[in-house]
């Protein structure tokens, strides 16, 4: 992989809770943690140990990263604020939030990178 572009946002996910237990054992098959962080630009979002989101979970976070990446305010769609959301895994195991960070670089398309 060679990574050209530095990407206007960097996403935070983080786990910070559960609804069915105290514990995901029997429940996620991600074998997600309280406290657990994922972090991501464009690609998916990966933890510090290397391992990816949960496929499923990527599904719905995706959707909201690219209206984020849009000029989009989460707020507009749940969020508790412009760049932050709370969401519940599709299995209805595991609570996420998600956090957009601006960085200061430029908007992919408004900077013109897809041009040669």
């Amino acid at each position: 992989m060679k990574k050209w572009y530095d990407e206007e946002f960097e996403f935070e996910i983080e786990v910070t809770g559960f609804l069915r237990s105290d514990h995901t054992e029997h429940y996620c098959r991600n074998g997600e943690e309280i406290g657990d962080k994922y972090t991501c630009t464009y690609g998916c979002p990966v933890n510090n140990q290397g391992y990816g989101i949960c496929s499923k979970m990527m599904q719905i976070l995706f959707a909201d990263m690219q209206a984020v990446r849009s000029g989009g305010d989460l707020m507009n769609v749940g969020g508790s604020e412009k760049y932050i959301k709370d969401y519940v895994c599709p299995d209805g195991c595991v609570c996420f939030k998600m956090t957009a960070n601006k960085t200061e670089n430029v908007n992919f398309y408004k900077g013109n990178f897809f041009q040669q």
